[in-house]
């Protein structure tokens, strides 16, 4: 059973629902450590102080904010703690609002919710009221000494937190001159038929990680002592022209890629735990 993160209440008007917050994404990627060149050997993270000469260990040390240059205001763990936020312990829901109207670019990160000890009734009516009227909730929440914007939605019978940046932490978009990208019709119906003959439901299971697949193989390559393949050649970027360059997509998405021959899964889980840097 995963660890819960986080726990306190949805404040639904007068309506309090005791949850547990758990994350709902983890990292994949393969892992590496830092070696010493010249010995292999795992070199270690150190908390250097250059006034005292010395490595300073995890209590003694303490946040600090610097206000100027080398000034400093620091902050304990009890400072965190006394910050007036209701919503270190309550998720207040402040408003409803359809989820095409959050941009995309807003959300952080993805937490399941489920109700903890009698909470759920009142839990299973927020989740019912939100599916019957297609809504998301928007509220706050503060996870790890930080208040974040967040929004609860359905998702597969239970309610999901996204935590959401605020404005001021999107950047501008850069400026874009389209004044003479001039674009025909013929090359308008094209790129229409092309996307009608890759347009499918979205499936998560079609989708793998090619990079981590390629890495795992390169590593188990070099414990074996296999030469290492080379990676294919990528796109060229000379210019082509547009009318040709959709032709030619339309044609190959009519008749459709073979699928590459099944390459042999990597092993490098078992292998790592029992193989050395020497």
């Amino acid at each position: 059973m995963a660890r819960a993160i986080w726990s306190g209440s949805i404040g639904f008007g007068m309506v309090s629902i005791p949850v547990k917050l758990f994350g709902a994404t983890e990292s994949k990627d393969i892992s590496f450590h830092l070696l010493h060149a010249t010995c292999g050997t795992r070199l270690k993270q150190v908390r250097w102080c250059p006034t005292d000469e010395q490595e300073v260990p995890w209590n003694e040390t303490v946040r600090g904010y610097e206000f100027g240059k080398d000034q400093y205001v620091t902050l304990t763990d009890e400072d965190f703690e006394k910050l007036p936020l209701p919503s270190k312990h309550t998720i207040e829901l402040s408003a409803f609002v359809k989820a095409e109207e959050i941009d995309p670019v807003y959300y952080e990160r993805s937490y399941h919710l489920a109700p903890d000890e009698r909470g759920e009734k009142p839990y299973a009516l927020l989740l019912q009221t939100l599916e019957k009227k297609g809504l998301t909730a928007l509220a706050a929440i503060t996870i790890r000494k930080k208040e974040q914007l967040c929004a609860l939605r359905p998702k597969d019978g239970a309610l999901m937190l996204e935590t959401l940046y605020y404005p001021d932490e999107i950047r501008a978009q850069p400026e874009v001159e389209l004044d003479k990208a001039k674009i025909t019709e013929r090359e308008l119906e094209m790129a229409f038929t092309l996307i009608d003959l890759l347009r499918k439901p979205f499936d998560p299971e079609e989708y793998k990680d090619h990079y981590r697949e390629a890495l795992s193989q390169l590593i188990e390559a070099k414990l074996d002592g296999r030469d290492v393949v080379k990676s294919p050649a990528g796109r060229e970027t000379k210019v082509i022209d547009l009318a040709d360059a959709l032709r030619q997509s339309v044609e190959a998405a009519k008749k459709g890629k073979p699928k590459p021959a099944a390459r042999p899964r990597a092993r490098t889980s078992a292998r790592r735990a029992t193989r050395k840097v020497s």
